[in-house]
């Protein structure tokens, strides 16, 4: 069995702490998927202001 890579999971636990400013024990308190949901609504979010500027 494979596990999630490393690198993966920093880039998400940095991204979603950066934007929403919460703890590391936070992200890392959620599910993987619930992870990746996250990053995917910042995303969204990011892409509506850079097209509003």
């Amino acid at each position: 069995m494979m596990g999630y890579p490393l690198d993966d999971m920093f880039e998400e636990v940095a991204y979603i702490s950066f934007h929403f400013h919460w703890s590391h024990d936070q992200v890392m308190a959620l599910e993987h998927r619930e992870r990746k949901q996250w990053v995917g609504e910042i995303a969204k979010i990011n892409e509506r202001i850079n097209n509003i500027e």
